[in-house]
């Protein structure tokens, strides 16, 4: 019994780089710190005395500063390497939490909200990138898998421990936040090696642009990238509907807070229980596949919503759809990392990003609108049709990649073996 338990934990850690442990670990730190941005609307609304409405407004300010962050921090690991984006941007990350704990009027709390989702977003496709130069091919997934899965369980942890330090005061919040993100950067900068490659693999020359702006549009002019990218960003408008939409019309329901924070904890617990686990079975599937499972997994979640009148309904719906957020999160980036020029791979991992933080911009305002116009039922069936398409797209798409990902095979060795 002991010897299978050993062995199961070996195929599921094991062979998997020092580097990649550092990233692991210091994110999960970073997670376990992350108390203020799910507390800003309530830390707005209820210490700053702004209304729902403003609240909302710096909440979008806060995501258009991750909008600009993916494309950004992207280049600067291209450019400048992977440590010190990393590095870096935690750092600065730390500074803009401290920025917005301490500012008092609105004017300058706005400004500080876009500046927090600007500069505490820079490391993201810095963490993406390094993993894939770092982890073999045949492992991204389970890598990607592993590192989607620590993140959940950092937040499934911070979020209780912020709503006992709430009592002490929320600038307690904004001071630890800051500390364990600037104590991941400290531990990036001193036990992390620079990955960025010195040039493509199995290429003569490293083929980069001599223009910042043009390194930054590649991926919007690759058109299998692009082809890629518009069902992930469907996937993430109806994933999004879950922070605005979805709290809105249960409590029309009849749901209290404390039943939908029950609601919504069984994302966070299926994830951490079942994360590592089947990303070894999503592993095996073609890619396109897992994609398109985990389109329609979302879609046909939230469609559920529509019946969710009671507690136990919109838990099986809850259940449903973090099944789907669970077989897309270790996959799309391993497409994203195979897809990448390697001098490009920070970039397209923040092109990546950036279509999750455009989701996360207009998800709210387009949820808002069919609510108020259509009503609740509507909305979830518009996102459950929203999902099947996405999947039909997914498979659609697939001879496409797996044709550029065939040519790419000869040139560079760094391109995964697993099917599309």
């Amino acid at each position: 019994m002991s010897g299978a338990l050993l062995q199961a934990v070996r195929s599921l850690v094991g062979g998997l780089p020092r580097t990649y442990w550092v990233l692991w670990t210091g994110t999960l730190i970073n997670r376990l710190g992350g108390f203020v941005v799910p507390f800003l609307a309530l830390y707005l609304t209820r210490q700053r005395g702004f209304t729902v409405e403003q609240a909302g407004l710096v909440a979008s300010l806060h995501g258009a500063g991750t909008v600009l962050a993916g494309p950004l921090g992207g280049t600067l690991a291209d450019r400048l390497g992977r440590r010190i984006t990393l590095a870096g941007g935690l750092w600065l990350g730390a500074g803009g939490m401290l920025f917005l704990g301490f500012s008092r009027e609105p004017f300058w709390i706005a400004v500080a909200a876009f500046t927090l989702g600007t500069v505490g977003e820079l490391y993201r496709p810095a963490v993406s990138a390094a993993i894939a130069d770092v982890v073999p091919p045949a492992d991204r997934t389970r890598a990607f898998s592993l590192l989607y899965w620590v993140i959940n369980v950092g937040f499934a942890a911070a979020l209780p421990i912020a709503g006992l330090m709430t009592r002490y005061g929320y600038l307690l919040l904004f001071i630890a936040d800051a500390i364990t993100t600037f104590l991941y950067g400290c531990a990036i900068w001193v036990l992390l090696p620079e990955t960025r490659p010195t040039r493509p693999e199995g290429e003569a020359a490293p083929a980069r642009s001599s223009s910042a702006v043009g390194s930054v549009l590649a991926p919007f002019k690759d058109p299998v990238f692009i082809a890629f990218g518009v069902p992930v960003f469907a996937v993430a408008l109806i994933f999004f509907q879950g922070h605005m939409a979805l709290p809105l019309d249960l409590s029309q329901r009849g749901l209290t807070e404390a039943q939908f924070g029950m609601v919504l904890a069984v994302n966070g617990v299926l994830i951490v229980l079942l994360q590592p686990f089947i990303g070894g079975t999503v592993a095996r599937l073609k890619r396109s596949t897992a994609l398109a499972l985990a389109a329609v997994l979302t879609g046909v979640g939230f469609g559920l919503h529509a019946l969710s009148a009671s507690m136990g309904l919109a838990m099986l719906a809850v259940v449903v759809w973090t099944l789907g957020e669970i077989a897309q999160a270790p996959v799309a980036p391993t497409v994203v990392a195979d897809l990448a020029p390697t001098e490009l791979r920070g970039t397209y991992q923040g092109a990546y990003n950036m279509l999750w933080g455009l989701a996360a911009c207009a998800a709210p305002a387009l949820g808002g609108q069919m609510l108020g116009r259509f009503g609740a039922t509507a909305l979830w069936l518009v996102c459950l049709a929203v999902g099947v398409v996405a999947a039909v797209w997914h498979l659609a798409i697939a001879g496409a990649r797996r044709r550029r990902l065939e040519s790419l095979r000869a040139l560079r060795p760094g391109i995964s073996a697993s099917a599309d």
